[in-house]
């Protein structure tokens, strides 16, 4: 063979290389996209199912909220633990394992036969969702280090951890109305299956804190105030804020955190290195998302019951009404991440969104008893999308951008966390305000007029949608202050790419 062949033929290998390990990335991000669809969606896709199953099992009211509850508790109290035992053990099998065990439960509580195997079963889809989200973040991270497929990379996770509670809606409505309640749990297992097998071809294991031990008792310290945080929260929608099974679980939430961060300053291998916390860009974009998972919960919760109890949506009516919202949140964070946040820097972009997802919001609060959907919710819908896809997708690129190899874990395991407990602390809050909305409305007027009844409840949505728009306001001004100017540089050295 001629060296001009051999030469050619080097060059083709060599160009061949790079594109086989370029395509191998977007496969990878795939998989990632769909266990976290996965993890997002079982937030959002049991609700629509609860009149169902509370129908088919027989329990009670009071009992139907622990359904989200137990989710909720286990999923956020857990988060750190699982994104340490990926940097220790490695993501690949923090990432498997996650899987399978996510898709065993889901089977178990689609197959419950009373209400307590079904919140069993909740409590584990929380257990194994600690582990799979933080894993599947890190890879994200570990994968793409070229600063444009990156920003590619993270406006496809971010609109999937944005949008994801409304895909949950309207899926949880289809296969509620078209099968039963139980194939909104079953459904996880055939997702399972396709990301477990791409999973399993796709990765390679990597252990960047193989030479850390566990710190047990800060896992101990920050898993007990997770829980008491997001328990008090939640007893908060069924009790009282007088109540000490409310402030009582916050004030220890608190302590319990307060005493975690205090040993992360002395233990020899903290759970979660207070360098991740201490970069301004990065604290912002925590505080970014928290703020972001409590204002979203206003559109997603509020806007259903209206849609379904004051406009007599079907389910899955409901679940198409959010599209629009999904469809402009997911274009904006294309735009966000590879185009505005690269050219003007976080400083500008991420409070711009917050701006224009406060403006949806506080337009949003013009609904009325018989609203039309094209002109009262439409265009509000698609700007609080359009906001929120340049809010968090560039947030959560940054908060887990420039860490440590061996912190990537528990670092995507605190943008989780802070998502989560937004959620819960947003849930309470416009709850309770929403219930306080509704009574002072029909107070001193005839409360069995079904029309007056129906004032109070969009009373209690637009009074909820005004404090959202409070968040989005809030995060527009906390975020101005604390980001840096300028372009965030790239540090390609900060998680190394994975081998392909």
């Amino acid at each position: 063979m001629s060296q001009k062949t051999l030469t050619e033929s080097g060059q083709a290998g060599a160009v061949e290389a790079p594109a086989a390990a370029s395509s191998k990335k977007w496969w990878i991000l795939a998989v990632i996209a769909l266990a976290q669809l996965m993890v997002v969606l079982d937030a959002t896709i049991v609700n629509i199912a609860l009149p169902s199953a509370q129908a088919d099992l027989g329990f009670s009211d009071g009992s139907r909220q622990w359904i989200v509850t137990a989710y909720a508790l286990a999923f956020a109290s857990l988060l750190l633990l699982g994104g340490r035992i990926a940097d220790l053990f490695g993501r690949k099998p923090a990432f498997l394992i996650g899987i399978v065990g996510f898709a065993a439960v889901s089977a178990l509580g689609g197959a419950a036969t009373n209400f307590e195997m079904l919140v069993t079963a909740r409590a584990l889809q929380g257990a194994f969702g600690a582990l799979l989200a933080p894993a599947a973040l890190s890879l994200l991270n570990t994968t793409f280090t070229d600063a444009r497929e990156r920003a590619k990379a993270f406006s496809v996770y971010g609109a999937i951890a944005g949008a994801g509670g409304a895909v949950g809606l309207l899926l949880g409505g289809i296969l509620t109305d078209a099968l039963d309640w139980r194939w909104t749990l079953y459904v996880n297992v055939v997702i399972a299956v396709v990301a477990f097998a791409g999973g399993w071809f796709l990765l390679n294991n990597h252990r960047d804190a193989a030479n850390s031990k566990l710190d047990v008792p800060g896992t101990v310290l920050v898993a007990a105030g997770l829980f008491s945080l997001v328990y008090g929260f939640s007893n908060a929608e069924t009790h009282d804020w007088s109540s000490v099974a409310t402030w009582g679980f916050l004030i220890a939430g608190g302590v319990l955190l307060a005493a975690f961060t205090w040993w992360q300053t002395r233990a020899a291998h903290p759970l979660l290195p207070l360098r991740i916390l201490l970069d301004r860009n990065r604290a912002a974009s925590f505080l970014a998302v928290l703020i972001s998972g409590a204002g979203m919960f206003g559109v997603f919760l509020f806007l259903t019951y209206y849609l379904q109890l004051n406009l007599g949506f079907s389910p899955t009516k409901t679940g198409v009404a959010f599209l629009p919202m999904v469809a402009a949140l997911m274009v904006s964070a294309q735009l966000g991440t590879t185009r505005v946040v690269p050219r003007i820097g976080p400083k500008a972009a991420i409070p711009l969104g917050f701006a224009i997802a406060a403006v949806g919001m506080a337009w949003l609060t013009g609904i009325g008893v018989a609203s039309d959907y094209a002109t009262a919710v439409l265009p509000q819908l698609i700007v609080i999308g359009a906001g929120l896809g340049l809010v968090m997708p560039p947030a959560m690129q940054l908060a887990t951008g420039g860490v440590a190899a061996e912190d990537a874990g528990v670092a995507s395991a605190t943008v989780n966390a802070m998502q989560q407990v937004g959620g819960s602390i947003g849930t309470a809050l416009l709850n309770t305000l929403a219930a306080s909305a509704a009574t002072d409305y029909l107070t001193g007027k005839d409360a069995t007029n079904k029309l007056v009844q129906a004032q109070a409840t969009v009373e209690s949505y637009t009074t909820a949608f005004w404090w959202s728009a409070g968040f989005f306001a809030a995060g527009t001004a906390i975020a101005f202050l604390l980001y840096r100017r300028g372009v965030p540089e790239q540090d390609a050295d900060a998680a190394p790419v994975v081998h392909m």
